[in-house]
């Protein structure tokens, strides 16, 4: 034998070691090489992964000196993508920039306003792109029984959801004093969830003691929504994860981080709600970043931002194993972490700052019926005593109730920006009906009014302002776009049209966050100081959190689940 036969079958060796043919298809292999940090072994070590067909088929330790890392991709353990005011194809061109590979998404924001057809949306536009978009199937739509939504789903709609291949747990059970207290459909729910083997979200506020107790037997293996590091070890120490999160408007990253130190196995990074000018500037690799560079070991950190929420939620997300899909993230540093490659299934989705998936046109869809209203329909007749007012509190959802004695005129209760005390409305969209009013404090408004279909979970119309001509405007331009969120003043006025379900738009994520900046910057011109003054609105009608908030229906004690008195007796 000659040495070109020789030269020939090492030449064939090394192209069926680079291709593989299937169905007559020449498939390339990658070669990606770094520093891997292989989180599961707690070990960081210079290799070579071999890809092919979207998994990584070989890892090959070597003695290069390399200047980059490969780290598993990050993972959304609880969002609403809903909230970043994008279709989940549009959420995925950025946050596959920030290193974002796959997301635990609640739908219930879709499905409050269109039922399983707001969730077969999400579900069929996540599909478009590489992203990888789980859902829960939402358990509490209508959240209460005591606001208006445009759907229902009870457990026969749940149990449809719930043998869908991309459907992972119960979405948050966020009335937990219905678990608490027994209540059948609820249970039904949970069994449902139970019967799949699949896991069941939690949402409970300040939930302590022998009710948490209740609530967390009942099944429920969640929750991101502790008030304080006590409450949440407490909630770790009982069995259940604790999510730490980091949102537009509820930010508990600097109160929960050093859970991860002793618990670290049992917590994971959400976001819960991005809007999208936040979206554009970080998600999860701010909070990996923050939580480095705070002292917190590594490995522990990638554990709660990559490996947990796939544990958890069995997640078919890579690991950076052999045999798993090829999902993972070159990165500069272990400090800085700037994403300069997000590998999704093999392909590259995000490059040096910049998205690989390409836009579409998503389809509108949307459930919207009422017609303009008249400033007469926001009046308060003045008869007696103190008026009752929400306090909001930047960056929280919790509020509190105080009472103040009105500022009346001509036989009516007026809004008194003097006193940061303003006139909060809240309207069905799904039908004719009377507005529901109240007072709010802490929203700064000096002038003019802002207003949103971006109502949680209902998604109603809810708008503050300072005087009744102003917050009519408002909602008006709300109505004459089928959905959107709006600021205006004596001489101006904005809106963001949000035509999918009223609470996402139809544009690209830049413009979407480009528009909503400048309408926060509008709202913050009108004397508003909150960080987030549209976010904060959206959950002044979510009923589920304490202590008080305004439905379409009226004024809503969320402690004791029930309505209230605007006013009362001295």
């Amino acid at each position: 034998m000659d040495a070109n036969f020789f030269c020939n079958i090492y030449d064939n060796f090394q192209i069926a070691k680079t291709y593989y043919d299937i169905g007559g298809t020449l498939k390339k292999m990658r070669r990606i090489s770094g520093n891997i940090v292989d989180v599961l072994n707690s070990q960081v070590y210079p290799g070579t992964l071999e890809v092919l067909n979207g998994r990584i088929v070989d890892i090959i330790r070597d003695g290069v000196q390399y200047d980059t890392y490969l780290v598993p991709g990050f993972i959304d353990s609880h969002v609403h993508i809903e909230s970043s005011m994008l279709a989940p194809a549009e959420f995925a061109r950025i946050a596959a920039v920030h290193g974002t590979v796959a997301t635990v998404s609640d739908p219930h924001e879709i499905a409050n306003v269109l039922g399983l057809k707001g969730v077969k949306y999400m579900i069929e536009n996540g599909e478009t792109v590489p992203v990888k978009f789980y859902f829960g199937a939402p358990s509490c739509v209508p959240a209460t029984p005591f606001e208006t939504s445009g759907a229902a789903i009870g457990p026969e709609e749940i149990e449809c959801l719930l043998k869908l291949e991309k459907v992972k747990y119960l979405a948050e059970v966020m009335n937990f004093p219905a678990v608490i207290n027994g209540e059948p459909e609820v249970f039904a729910k949970i069994g449902v969830a139970k019967k799949y083997s699949k896991p069941i979200d939690g949402h409970a506020p300040g939930l302590r003691g022998k009710d948490l107790e209740k609530y967390i037997n009942a099944g429920i293996s969640t929750d991101h929504e502790s008030l304080s590091k006590e409450e949440a070890i407490e909630k770790i120490n009982l069995g259940m994860k604790v999510l730490i999160r980091e949102g537009s408007a509820a930010r508990d990253f600097d109160r929960l981080l050093t859970l991860i130190d002793a618990y670290c196995d049992n917590c994971m990074f959400c976001s819960d709600d991005k809007h999208p000018d936040d979206l554009v500037k970080g998600h999860i690799n701010d909070m990996v970043k923050r939580a480095v560079n705070a002292g917190i070991d590594l490995m522990k950190v990638l554990k709660v931002a990559c490996i947990n929420p796939v544990l958890h939620y069995k997640l078919q997300v890579g690991l950076l194993r052999k045999g798993d899909d090829a999902d993972f993230l070159v990165i500069d540093s272990l400090r800085d972490f700037n994403v300069l490659k997000t590998y999704i299934n093999g392909e590259i989705a995000a490059e040096n700052g910049r998205t690989l998936i390409p836009q579409s046109a998503p389809v509108k869809i949307n459930n919207f019926h009422c017609a303009k209203k008249n400033a007469g329909d926001f009046v308060v007749p003045y008869s007696h005593g103190d008026m009752a007012v929400i306090e909001a509190f930047d960056g929280q959802l919790i509020t509190d109730l105080l009472f103040a004695k009105p500022r009346v005129a001509a036989g009516r209760v007026l809004p008194d920006a003097d006193r940061d005390i303003l006139k909060i409305v809240a309207v069905n969209r799904y039908g004719e009906s009377k507005a529901s009013i109240g007072f709010v404090k802490n929203f700064g408004l000096k002038e003019g009014a802002i207003a949103s279909s971006i109502a949680h979970d209902s998604h109603n119309i809810v708008a503050v302002g300072v005087t009744d001509e102003h917050i009519c405007r408002a909602v008006n331009l709300i109505i004459d776009n089928g959905g959107g969120i709006s600021a205006v003043a004596a001489d101006r006025e904005m809106v963001l049209p949000l035509p999918i379900a009223g609470i996402m738009s139809d544009g690209d994520y830049s413009g979407v966050a480009e528009r909503y900046a400048a309408m926060t910057n509008m709202a913050k011109e009108l004397g508003s100081l909150l960080h987030a003054p549209f976010m904060t609105l959206s959950f002044m009608a979510l009923l589920v959190i304490p202590k008080v908030k305004l439905s379409d229906r009226g004024l809503f004690d969320g402690e004791r689940f029930e309505f209230i008195s605007l006013l009362k007796e001295s």
